[in-house]
Parts: C-alpha cells; sequence; structure tokens
C-alpha cells in the first residue's frame, strides 16, 4: 500500500480535494522551493515519496519528460490529470509519455469541470441573466471532489496500473439548463440570455477570463457543437464505489460563490 504522496497542484481545484480525501498520507509540492519547469528542483520534495498525483499546469510540456525521469528515480506510481491547454503537446502525447515512464501509471481524462461554472458568478451575483455563447451546448459537468476521489483511490490501491479513466458527471446539461439549476438552488429565477461571438467574446473577457483563453475557448465550444453530445460513463462509480455526484450537488456545495 501506497504511504505517501506527493500532491502537485495542491492548492487547485482537484488537488485540494486530493490532500483533504489523502489526509497524513498527502505531501503538498511547496511553490516556494519546487518548480515544475524545473525538474532538478522536485529532488528534494520526491524523497521519501511512493506515489505522485501529478497535475500538468503549464502551457508547454518541453519539461514534462524531465519531470517524469525525476520521479521515477524516487517514486514507483504516478496518477496523472494533463491537460488540453498544452500548447506543443497533445493529451495523446503527454499520455504517451506517462505509458513509457517505468512507472506504474494511470491517467485521469475528465470531463468539463464543474468549477467553470463559477465563471458566471459576478453576472449572477450581479442580476438574473446569465449571457453567452452556446447556450445549447451539452456537457458532462464532473465534480471535483469525484475527480479526486478516483485519484486517490488510483495512488494507495492496487489494479489502477495501465488505466485511462475516461470520467464524467452523471448526466449531459447544456449551458441554460446549468443557468437554470443554479437558480433553483439560489432560489432565483435565472435565465440564460444567448449572444453571438462578438458580444460573447466581450462578456467573457468582462468576466475575467484572460484574452489568450477567450477565442480558444469560443473555439473549443464551437468545435464541441458540431460534435454528438458527450457519452456518460461509470468509471466513477466503477472505481469509488459511490455515483458521479450531479451538477446540481456542485452547486449546492459552492453556493455562497454564487
Amino acid at each position: 500500500m501506497t504511504t505517501r504522496v506527493l500532491v502537485t497542484g495542491a492548492t487547485g481545484n482537484v488537488g485540494r480535494q486530493v490532500m483533504t480525501q489523502l489526509g497524513a498520507q498527502a505531501v503538498a509540492l511547496p511553490r516556494d522551493r519546487a518548480d515544475l519547469a524545473r525538474p532538478e528542483s522536485l529532488t528534494d520534495s520526491l524523497r521519501g515519496v511512493d506515489a505522485v498525483f501529478l497535475i500538468w499546469p503549464l502551457h508547454s510540456g518541453e519539461a514534462l519528460p524531465g519531470v517524469l525521469a525525476e520521479i521515477a528515480r524516487h517514486a514507483r506510481r504516478v496518477v496523472f490529470l494533463g491537460s488540453g491547454g498544452v500548447r506543443d503537446l497533445s493529451m495523446d502525447a503527454q499520455e504517451e509519455l506517462i505509458r513509457r515512464s517505468g512507472l506504474e501509471w494511470t491517467v485521469i481524462r475528465p470531463s468539463t469541470f464543474a468549477v467553470n461554472a463559477r465563471w458566471w458568478a459576478g453576472q449572477i451575483r450581479a442580476g438574473n441573466e446569465v449571457r453567452g455563447a452556446y447556450g445549447g451546448l451539452g456537457m458532462a459537468m464532473l465534480h471535483e471532489a469525484d475527480i479526486a476521489a478516483v485519484a486517490v483511490r488510483a495512488l494507495t490501491g492496487e489494479g489502477h496500473h495501465g488505466q485511462v479513466y475516461r470520467l464524467t458527471g452523471p448526466e449531459v446539461l447544456s449551458q441554460a439548463e446549468q443557468v437554470r439549476i443554479i437558480g433553483e438552488v439560489l432560489g432565483r429565477p435565472l435565465r440564460w440570455v444567448e449572444l453571438d461571438r462578438p458580444a460573447a467574446r466581450r462578456q467573457l473577457l468582462a468576466d475575467g477570463l484572460p484574452l489568450s483563453f477567450v477565442d480558444v475557448l469560443l473555439d473549443a465550444y464551437a468545435a464541441m457543437s458540431a460534435q454528438p453530445s458527450p457519452e456518460i460513463t461509470d468509471t466513477v462509480a466503477a472505481v469509488t464505489g459511490s455515483s458521479a455526484r450531479t451538477f446540481r450537488q456542485w452547486v449546492a456545495d459552492h453556493a455562497a460563490e454564487f
């Protein structure tokens, strides 16, 4: 059994949940002394570690091979949560590096994070309308606690080596439906207002999303709209023994943020 786990991104949405669920087994990667862009800086943090929860937060994947090599010198297991925002390394390429790392490995591929609904918090605090584009776009919203629960099982248990876990929430909801559910939980008559792309772009910038991300996001939504509705998986339940949390549950857990 794994006894000591190094957690990267320990203050982020998923990493914080991994820390909480692991309890005393968890050790946070110290941001003031270790930097994933410099693999050699990880050495001290990896001493005595059995497994690593590795989130890749950087926009470049240049350092990932070096990080994996450094992990392999100290630990035996890695659970990897990659990113579609790495400009020079696709998700498939990231996973191939994990497979070739020499470590016991598990890859987690999540559907849309429920925390993305926080982008609307400012609009919701200001009134009863949420304005944006692609209101009919369906997403399988996934609670960060469920991502963490699967990661913790893979970090501490057996039988997860070589698995790519595709996680989804329990239902597909359009953006307009998400807004309606937020309103129902808050007891407010929230509604979606559809915008064209130029207006949606301005709204996303007003919502606080960085300029470098806004067009990427709208392009992704356009591409998703042209594809079939997401398929729901039962992976969360199969791995953890508990069904994936609903988006309504996520809103209830985060109601104070709206």
